[in-house]
């Protein structure tokens, strides 16, 4: 999800930087629009550093002998693209420009543009805030469907006290993720994912592989973080970016997985074992490159048995399966859940085309010990979506027997 982060210009600035870093904590791509008076009080720089973005300061781009094409209807685009529009902090003269409908500068004339639900943090001096004017356009917002994020009481920039100080950022953030329908039902929770292929060297340049993307592993730390889960995110070689706000740590070998995974195990309470770890690695790897000289042997000894080592290491995490299987798949899956003693197990059909391995798309089954849940096909953020529901379903439960006993 894509979120505008409007900066408009009040000594309140600053804290806007701390938001966008929240924001991203929970997985969300985060794009800064400031105004000019903004610019006084933070320089833009700040913002590109920290959201990896272009931040847009203006209508047209600066120095431009006649305006481009692309940049005269940016607030188009960016209002077409993005699912919310967050305003931090939201002055006196921002919040009358949104309830008048005037668009004299980028920010104002996104919000006219876009269709995405909005929230505002407003921050200004007491009286300003107390002022009928100030009131009648935040009422005005409100019946328009804006979320206000009311500020806070306390010692104001301006010397005075009173109602006014922009709000805590954690607050400003759930009013976004509220808005936006994102459950925080994990939030306290430390999930550990495993994802990606492992390769298993057989000379110095060749190596034992699979398929795998780690689409679906990346997709799940993204639904995580969007939950307010912690994510530790243990990956093998993949082309693909993490998710912003999870703790990467990356390994290319079975054995280091292995290592990466049980050292980090303490700190989990949830680990989701997406990873297509190698069954089997060459016995011995060659210090030179192995020549082409007719028929070759090797001889492959099997990898560690990761899952099944967290489960017998485990206290009391949630350990969730992801098994690949091209024939009798809910019969494997099904002896793979009671074998390995896992919660549940995330079973897919490798065997059918266009799902699964290289793409974006996947058809799962999910099963624990009480249910059998059939996921269509859809995307992987959506099937990562599914299965933390069943995830949150567990913990849920689980809590309830801890209760019931003490």
């Amino acid at each position: 999800m894509k979120i505008a982060l409007g900066v408009s210009g009040g000594i309140a600035a600053y804290k806007a930087a701390e938001v966008l870093r929240l924001l991203q904590d929970r997985g969300l791509r985060v794009q800064v629009s400031m105004t000019e008076a903004a610019q006084e009080f933070v320089r833009p720089l700040t913002f590109a550093a920290l959201s990896g973005e272009k931040v847009i300061t203006g209508m047209f781009e600066a120095g431009a002998e006649s305006p481009n094409i692309d940049s005269a209807i940016e607030h188009i685009s960016v209002a077409q693209s993005i699912d919310a529009l967050l305003v931090v902090p939201a002055t006196a003269d921002v919040i009358a420009k949104f309830a008048q409908g005037i668009a004299n500068d980028f920010l104002s004339t996104l919000y006219l543009a876009t269709t995405a639900p909005v929230v505002i943090a407003p921050a200004m001096n007491v009286n300003m805030w107390n002022h009928p004017a100030t009131q009648a356009n935040l009422e005005v917002l409100k019946k328009r469907g804006v979320r206000i994020v009311e500020p806070g009481e306390g010692y104001l920039a301006c010397g005075m006290t009173g109602p006014g100080r922009l709000a805590e950022n954690d607050l400003i953030v759930a009013a976004v993720l509220e808005t936006l329908g994102i459950s925080q039902e994990l939030a306290g929770e430390t999930v550990l994912i495993t994802a990606g292929p492992t390769r298993e060297k057989i000379d110095p340049v060749r190596y034992l592989t699979n398929r795998s993307s780690g689409r679906m592993g990346y997709a799940l730390a993204e639904a995580a973080l969007r939950r307010g889960a912690r994510v530790l995110l243990v990956s093998g070689p993949v082309a693909i970016d993490p998710p912003a706000g999870a703790e990467l740590t990356r390994v290319e070998t079975a054995e280091q997985m292995r290592d990466a995974v049980l050292q980090l195990l303490p700190q989990a309470t949830i680990v989701i074992k997406t990873a297509a770890v190698a069954d089997f690695r060459p016995k011995s790897v060659a210090d030179q490159k192995l020549k082409r000289k007719g028929p070759l042997t090797l001889d492959l000894e099997p990898t560690p048995d990761i899952l099944a080592e967290l489960s017998r290491r485990k206290t009391a995490q949630l350990i969730i399966g992801f098994a690949a299987e091209t024939e009798n798949v809910l019969e494997n899956a099904r002896k793979k859940l009671s074998t390995k003693a896992l919660d549940a197990i995330v079973v897919n059909d490798v065997s059918r085309q266009g799902i699964g391995f290289d793409s974006e798309r996947n058809a799962v089954t999910i099963i624990t010990h009480d249910e059998v849940i059939e996921v269509p096909e859809t995307t992987k953020l959506e099937v990562a979506q599914r299965v933390l529901d069943v995830v949150a379903r567990l913990k849920n439960r689980n809590h309830i027997v801890s209760a019931q006993h003490t």
